[in-house]
């Protein structure tokens, strides 16, 4: 694939190795899509230095246009980086079951202290506190939010609202997003549905969802 391609570049959540998101990346690639894979400690490093390392990550890529993909904490770690740094290139920006507003598993599992060791420095930083963060950057979010109740987050707590079985619909929330949709997958099947696959591209090439 030419430099000339644009690319997209997926920032992984808590405890992932960014593996996980070959099938998803294969799908973009099949759109003429770039795919690269940001991989960080998340349980020992703070944001500031996974956005660092980011920002050195991306000087590195020579394409035209560069997007952003986050799943669960990695769209918490895009959105603290665009707040710290600019990019000389060009893209959009797409978060999937990304807990902006903060985790209510995250505080759960917080109580106890090895929880807090579990979470580590990242998801401790930024998850623990419900907020509001708003998205200030130039660049379009699209969020895609799953509604299917099973997951990790089901052993910790009873939500009583819609969720993908680890993150609340609600906690996906971004004021300044462009859009949000809502789909019926889990949390980890954000990663694997077709769907979202094709509904990340369609944001990442026409700034919407849908056809």
């Amino acid at each position: 694939m030419s430099s000339s391609a644009a690319a997209v570049v997926y920032v992984h959540g808590l405890w992932m190795p960014g593996v996980e998101s070959a099938l998803l990346l294969r799908r973009l690639s099949a759109r003429g899509l770039r795919p690269y894979v940001f991989s960080y400690r998340s349980v020992f490093e703070p944001v500031t230095d996974i956005a660092a390392a980011l920002r050195q990550m991306l000087a590195r890529i020579d394409a035209p246009q560069v997007h952003l993909l986050g799943h669960s904490l990695g769209g918490v770690v895009i959105q603290r980086f665009l707040e710290r740094y600019r990019m000389s290139q060009t893209g959009r920006a797409v978060f999937l079951g990304s807990p902006c507003a903060g985790s209510q598993v995250a505080r759960r599992l917080a109580r106890w202290s090895f929880g807090r060791r579990l979470l580590g420095r990242a998801a401790v930083d930024e998850l623990l506190v419900q907020r509001e963060r708003r998205w200030e950057s130039d660049r379009e979010l699209g969020i895609i939010a799953g509604t299917v109740p099973l997951g990790f987050g089901r052993l910790l707590l009873t939500f009583r609202e819609a969720n993908d079985g680890t993150v609340a619909v609600s906690e996906t929330a971004v004021p300044g997003a462009k859009y949000r949709l809502c789909l019926p997958v889990t949390h980890t099947g954000l990663l694997l549905s077709a769907r979202v696959a094709r509904e990340t591209g369609n944001f990442f090439e026409h700034g919407r969802f849908g056809p």
